[in-house]
């Protein structure tokens, strides 16, 4: 008798829990966009007989009760702090905490995507370069250089792979800059290297290429704190970072023009340093087209081909050129740039992390 009653309580309390969890997943107010993870959430699912029967209704449902579970932020805390405390785990779904910093493993070296990269990039010089046109490359490594090893997490050979990439564009100047930087010139939080200490590195690109910058810098911190791209991915309770800016002369004098979206934007957007990614703060974030133009600087013009990076250290080019170009062929395809750049006698740069060279399928 005492087996049946809590047989049939443990079943009551179940349903009671399922059915509860149900209705709360499916009449709970829903979240507008998941902040913690950048993106929006998968949509409910429409019922339709042919939905049902191909089980695409049930995919599409499934996305749609992880993303509106109750309580969802709350037990992603949970899973993440009994994988690695509890179980001992060095990663949560490929994302890891060492030494104040959370990075995203990468691993191993992907010599197809290196190859890839390097034929979009030899297309657009071959579409649109002549001798006139200095080219240049260089490769920003990502934080898991500096972190990974010694956290006992895999890591690529950076080395080896920029000596890879550079043979392959045999046909740029190869800029080092690996040996300017270390882990406390990233976030802690976010993927991104900190402006305010990447002076040294503008510096050597400018030098190498013939130009020289303004040193009369001007530094200010945003006021909110800056939870980065890896912090909810991470859900771990981790201290924030900050967000500095640099200004010149020639950032409050030039104009930037977003040939994207076709207007005028200011070098540090101040609105989106208070939205859902505050590092688009840094020329409005993954523009496909911009174009800076500096009056007070003479002749020397530089097309960058580039990824989210080459936003931040693009500022702190702007007093050695004239003009400044910046290309994500990652939202363009290089068969349009004609329409829209004249190649000239600029000198052209590709600034590319190893984050996207390494996984460079989105290059076009």
């Amino acid at each position: 008798m005492n087996t049946k009653k809590s047989g049939r309580v443990f079943c009551i309390t179940f349903l009671l829990l399922f059915g509860g969890g149900f209705l709360l997943c499916l009449f709970m107010p829903k979240a507008e966009y998941l902040y913690s993870e950048r993106r929006m959430p998968a949509p409910a699912p429409e019922l339709s007989a042919d939905a049902v029967k191909s089980g695409r209704f049930m995919e599409d449902f499934d996305d749609f009760a992880v993303d509106a579970f109750p309580f969802r932020e709350n037990f992603r805390k949970i899973k993440s702090y009994t994988a690695g405390k509890i179980f001992g785990r060095r990663d949560n779904n490929g994302i890891y905490a060492a030494d104040g910093y959370i990075s995203a493993m990468e691993y191993p070296m992907n010599e197809d995507s290196l190859e890839h990269a390097a034929d979009r990039f030899r297309y657009v010089c071959e579409k649109y370069l002549t001798d006139k046109n200095k080219v240049y490359l260089s490769v920003i490594p990502d934080k898991n250089c500096f972190l990974a090893e010694e956290s006992g997490h895999l890591s690529m050979d950076y080395a080896e792979f920029e000596q890879q990439m550079a043979a392959k564009l045999d046909f740029a100047e190869y800029i080092p800059v690996s040996d300017l930087l270390e882990l406390d010139d990233y976030y802690k939080t976010d993927p991104h290297w900190r402006q305010e200490k990447i002076m040294d590195v503008a510096k050597r690109l400018a030098q190498a290429m013939g130009t020289e910058l303004s040193q009369d810098y001007k530094s200010y911190t945003l006021k909110p704190d800056f939870y980065g791209a890896y912090y909810g991915q991470a859900a771990l309770p981790l201290a924030p970072d900050s967000i500095q800016y640099m200004t010149t002369e020639a950032t409050d004098s030039c104009t930037v023009y977003d040939g994207q979206n076709q207007k005028e934007i200011p070098v540090y957007d101040l609105e989106k340093a208070a939205g859902r990614d505050p590092y688009e703060m840094f020329l409005s974030g993954s523009l496909s087209l911009i174009t800076i133009n500096n009056p007070a600087a003479a002749g020397k013009k530089l097309v960058i081909f580039r990824d989210s990076f080459g936003s931040s250290i693009a500022p702190l080019l702007i007093s050695g050129y004239s003009q400044i170009t910046l290309v994500d062929i990652r939202y363009i395809h290089p068969d349009f740039l004609e329409k829209f750049i004249d190649f000239g006698d600029s000198d052209v740069l590709f600034l590319y992390s190893t984050l996207v060279l390494n996984n460079s399928d989105t290059i076009r």
